[in-house]
């Protein structure tokens, strides 16, 4: 099932059909396609429901229910399996929801394209079946230079197989065709790329509609409780021991407090970041997640190929300044018309918790300028990740005790794929590529510029359509 839906003819907004790839005969088919309603509502977060003793026993047991977390309890529960979801928050509030909501597949290479692939099926699913919104409509590109019109097609050149659909992964747009499906200021752009496959959610409702799904499944969530160590077999909390078939450590950057020692060979450490969410009043709507030339040399794909180190360079020439918040120039509208605005990334062991204005003041300015028009802040935040020498710290610690934490800033986009292939995996009684050895990092093909046609402006019809529902 890769949830690809057809540009056009014969498919009612709002379905999900699959064009390649088997379902695995672990995960239940509904007998519909399309939006569904909300499962049923959980116990609150605080109730005594949700801190009553866990039972004696699981078959799984996850510590950390950020979207890893939540993907390995859906690998748990697909097979079958008694799953026990343990956290030391009353709510998510993690990276899983402080992010922008993109699942950017095209721009990964190598582990996290694999997880990448995986997820996006799941995301999919998972709208369907938890009634979330997720818009089908890409990734578009702004290319503001000549080289970065250069890295696009480079990379177009590269990807040429039909993977996930009959489309091509990387649509070349002229400067009109991207005036057409993003609101940018005449004469700020060349024109840039159509990325149709990727994914757009709402983060903060996605994983709570997530949460209530697992749920309605039978997932159990065993909230304010800590985890002090993890051996086979059995996990020790604030509340009484548990034991556990299987044992899954999903705690993104504070692996530094449960493994210490395998958190420190990985080199791991944690990613504050700045975000902004802000109202505007555009020319018109952002129909899906926009990046820039900032973008292009931060993901794997983008960056590995040869004309990254020109795009590099000019940037950090021209503006030092931005170049010194490590940028990611990107947003997301959502539903409501509200743009999250983002991000900048600043690393080390401990993350201070005081915002300077700086960097406030530099995605504000870059949005004037982009846009052409004056955004008003609605909300600012901090989110931190893990941040280690490769994507994914990935390790069987102890027989049955699985560490599955994405070490950089694509949680979201791969958390779903990890957990399936590396969970799924030991659960069917086999062992996942990702635990044969280190981590693997990330990696991209190159191949000679190559010179690609920009496209004129799809109509749309063309674009990618919704599934999901709207309501939270």
């Amino acid at each position: 099932m890769s949830g690809v839906t057809p540009r056009s003819g014969g498919t009612r907004a709002g379905a999900v059909v699959g064009t390649a790839g088997v379902v695995p005969s672990h995960w239940p088919v509904a007998g519909t396609v399309g939006p569904v309603a909300p499962a049923a509502a959980a116990p609150a977060p605080d109730s005594a429901a949700a801190r009553r003793p866990a039972a004696d026993r699981h078959d799984v047991v996850v510590v950390g229910s950020g979207i890893v977390g939540l993907g390995a309890a859906l690998a748990a529960v697909d097979r079958g399996l008694s799953v026990l979801v343990v956290d030391r928050s009353a709510a998510i509030g993690g990276s899983t929801v402080r992010n922008f909501g993109h699942l950017c597949l095209t721009p990964q290479s190598g582990e996290a394209r694999r997880h990448a692939v995986t997820a996006r099926e799941l995301w999919l699913r998972l709208a369907r079946d938890a009634g979330f919104w997720v818009s089908q409509r890409g990734t578009l590109v702004a290319a503001r230079h000549a080289d970065e019109l250069a890295l696009l097609d480079e990379l177009a050149a590269a990807r040429t197989a039909r993977v996930l659909g009959d489309r091509p992964e990387i649509e070349p747009l002229d400067e009109a065709a991207l005036a057409a499906l993003a609101p940018v200021a005449p004469g700020t752009t060349l024109g840039g790329a159509l990325l149709p496959y990727d994914l757009q959610v709402d983060p903060r409702e996605a994983a709570d509609a997530i949460r209530r799904h697992l749920e309605s499944r039978g997932v159990r969530f065993l909230t304010r409780t800590s985890v002090g160590s993890v051996a086979a077999g059995r996990v020790e909390t604030s509340r009484g021991p548990i034991e556990a078939g299987t044992v899954v450590v999903a705690t993104n950057h504070d692996l530094d407090q449960l493994l210490p020692d395998l958190a420190e060979r990985s080199a791991l450490e944690r990613c504050g970041l700045d975000m902004l969410r802000v109202r505007a009043d555009l020319a018109r709507p952002l129909v899906a997640p926009l990046l820039t030339g900032w973008s292009l040399i931060r993901y794997s794909a983008f960056a590995g190929t040869t004309a990254a180190d020109a795009v590099r360079a000019r940037l950090h020439a021209e503006r030092p300044d931005l170049a010194a918040l490590d940028l990611n120039q990107m947003y997301t509208q959502l539903p409501d018309g509200t743009v999250i605005v983002g991000d900048s990334h600043q690393k080390g062991a401990a993350i201070a918790p005081f915002q300077s204005e700086r960097a406030a003041t530099a995605f504000l300015d870059e949005f004037r300028v982009l846009f052409g028009a004056e955004p008003v802040v609605t909300e600012r935040w901090q989110g931190v990740y893990a941040s280690g020498r490769d994507e994914f710290v990935v390790d069987e610690v102890e027989p049955g005790v699985l560490v599955t934490v994405v070490a950089t800033g694509i949680g979201m986009t791969t958390g779903l794929g990890l957990a399936e292939h590396v969970v799924g995996a030991h659960l069917d009684g086999g062992r996942d590529a990702a635990l044969g050895g280190s981590s693997v990092g990330a990696s991209s093909s190159s191949s000679p510029t190559a010179t690609t046609s920009r496209a004129a402006a799809p109509s749309g019809r063309d674009l990618p359509l919704l599934t999901g529902s709207t309501a939270s």
